[in-house]
């Protein structure tokens, strides 16, 4: 089992940073051809380099509260969720982590989620329905997986995809607001023209580019993560029983929203939960991985 694991692990790692390089390369070019179309060739994209610094410096102190505040995640009791906060300090353990902090949600749809810039700053969230609907060991799948996520600096790296995102779409609209007020000195020649169409078509086309980039990077982290966590229960069916029930329920989550939908275990957006297998334009734009292949990794496990 442990070397299917690790073996898992390290190729879903790899995938992910082949992901993120292409993913920067992707930022600098689109901005250079942006800019270039505007007439201000590389200083546009170390203007857009430092926006994008600005924001991503302000987002990493304080993405974990607006997370918790969105989903409406409540500090639990350690009286009153007692099992999840002794599964939580007792998975912490075994992890080598600093005890995150525990808040529940009060949601009868079954999910999770993990936040935080860093394990020393990190929140653990289960819903109500989670911790009723799930057996013990099932509980300790989804906790293993969220910590996984801790532990290995996820919800930091999908804040960063989420600003390379946000940027781009910055980017584009910029351009095509630039457009409008006649640029800067475009050069009127064949060359400075085919700049300008290419410009055009990237400002269109370099949002939706981003937007699968970061679902393709959230998928490969689900991958990491359900692998990681079955590392650490070393009982991968604990959590595949879990993802079975958690997609099996069709109770939509109340707090939904697109920005946090890739923190949680599976998508909260239950139409999501029943990708078909083999369908890969949809899966192209889901959050996470079909479940059924998820369950079927693990299960090999």
């Amino acid at each position: 089992m442990a070397t299917t694991i690790y073996s898992q692990i390290s190729s879903n790692k790899i995938k992910t940073w082949i992901i993120m390089i292409l993913f920067v390369l992707f930022f600098f070019m689109a901005s250079y051809i942006l800019g270039r179309a505007l007439g201000y060739g590389l200083s546009f994209a170390g203007i857009m380099l430092i926006i994008s610094g600005l924001i991503s410096f302000m987002s990493y102190y304080n993405s974990d509260k607006i997370v918790l505040s969105m989903s409406g995640a409540k500090p639990a009791d350690k009286k009153n969720f007692r099992e999840l906060y002794t599964t939580v300090e007792n998975l912490s353990i075994a992890s080598g982590l600093p005890m995150p902090r525990v808040y529940v949600i009060d949601d009868s749809s079954p999910n999770a989620f993990a936040t935080g810039r860093n394990p020393k700053h990190a929140a653990i969230a289960a819903t109500t329905g989670l911790l009723k609907k799930l057996k013990d060991a099932e509980l300790e799948g989804v906790i293993a997986h969220e910590l996984s996520h801790v532990k290995n600096y996820d919800t930091r790296l999908m804040g960063v995809v989420a600003i390379l995102v946000g940027s781009i779409a910055i980017l584009a609209d910029v351009f095509m607001r630039s457009l409008w007020l006649g640029g800067r000195n475009r050069d009127n020649r064949s060359g400075g023209q085919i700049f300008l169409i290419i410009g055009i078509i990237a400002a269109i086309v370099a949002p939706i580019a981003a937007i699968l980039i970061q679902l393709a990077v959230s998928r490969r982290r689900e991958y990491l993560a359900d692998a990681d966590g079955a590392l650490l229960t070393r009982y991968p069916d604990g959590l595949a029983d879990a993802l079975g029930k958690i997609a099996a329920d069709r109770t939509p989550l109340k707090h939904a929203h697109t920005g946090t939908a890739h923190l949680y275990i599976e998508s909260p957006y239950k139409s999501d939960t029943k990708v078909a297998h083999g369908n890969w334009f949809v899966n192209l734009f889901s959050t996470h991985p079909p479940v059924d292949d998820r369950i079927r990794i693990l299960r090999a496990m």
